[in-house]
This record gives structure tokens, sequence and C-alpha cells, in this order.
């Protein structure tokens, strides 16, 4: 399963969105960010998703998480959800 990469510049809607998707296709979703403005916009799309997917019947948790990842040779800590129905 892939990662949904969230950057400050993510619209929220969008990743929410793909979040939807990911979930009913695999029945969880992993969510990816760096930095604060990336991080504050993960945590709105999983809340917009939340909404998306309760029209579904789906009531969705998210487990937070710290990771450390390597880009272009430097590790930095991102905060990864994971995100499945309850």
């Amino acid at each position: 399963m892939d990662i949904i990469k969230v950057s400050a510049k993510s619209r929220s809607t969008a990743v929410a969105g793909a979040i939807a998707g990911v979930v009913r296709e695999n029945g969880r979703a992993e969510v990816q960010a760096i930095g604060a403005g990336a991080v504050n916009q993960a945590t709105k799309a999983v809340a917009i998703a939340r909404g998306y997917l309760a029209l579904d019947g789906l009531d969705i948790i998210c487990v937070p998480s710290f990771v450390e990842v390597d880009i272009e040779g430097h590790e930095r800590t991102a905060v990864r959800m994971l995100v499945e129905p309850r």
C-alpha cells in the first residue's frame, strides 16, 4: 500500500478524498507529513475524510506515530497516521 504524503501546500479536501478512496479500496490508509504545516493539513484531511466515510457507514480512527525517513541523505522525523475503520 502506498503512503499518502502531505505537504503544507496540500489541499486538505483533496487529501481527504484520497484517504477516503484508499480506505474504501484497501480497508486502511497511511498518511505521512513532515513539518508543522504538513501535519496540520494531514490532520484536517483525516477529519474531513471521516465525514466522507461516515456517509458510507464507516467510522474511522487515526493512530499517529513518529517515523524516521531519509530525504536526500538527511534523516527527518515524520508523523505517520494510520487511518482505519473502528
